[in-house]
């Protein structure tokens, strides 16, 4: 897995290249913030086996997440009893999240589950490391950068 020396480390709204799939399939935290731009955000997930995303809903975020590796299930819908969208997904599908709707993708392989989401507007600080979905949830100065462009906030909701 990825150790720290070779995190890729967001310096913020500055051109950036780096090879997103390797750094997918390397990082072994739950979530790693890559870069962030003025409009949107790039970050690396690895979720553990029977493990998810987390049900939740960003009324002012689209979402696009890619899996570079593992299994899972794709759930979204208008409310979080009412996931109507069902859709297994592995290494190459990508999930695209209306802002609003309620998702979820739970790892539903043997490995990890490594994808990548890419956020507009940014949703988290800039080279936010967060190791576990627990250490995510409890994380309560994970705010976007205040040189990003954000929308009137409307609080995201969580399952």
């Amino acid at each position: 897995m990825l150790d720290t020396a070779k995190r890729i480390d967001d310096i913020g709204p500055q051109p950036q290249s780096f090879n997103i799939e390797e750094g997918t399939t390397q990082n072994s935290n739950y979530r790693s913030v890559a870069w962030s731009g003025r409009y949107l955000q790039v970050t690396l997930m690895s979720i553990p086996v029977g493990g998810d995303v987390g049900l939740e809903a960003h009324p002012e975020t689209d979402q696009f997440l890619r899996l570079e590796a593992g299994t899972g299930r794709a759930q979204m819908g208008t409310a979080k009893d009412k996931l109507t969208f069902d859709q297994d997904v592995s290494d190459g599908w990508c999930v695209l999240v209306p802002a609003g709707r309620w998702h979820n993708i739970t790892n539903t392989g043997t490995s990890p589950m490594q994808l990548y989401a890419i956020y507009a507007p940014a949703h988290h600080a800039p080279d936010r490391v967060q190791s576990t979905a627990a250490f995510a949830a409890s994380d309560k100065t994970d705010k976007p950068a205040g040189w990003s462009v954000q929308p009137e906030q409307a609080p995201d909701k969580h399952g």
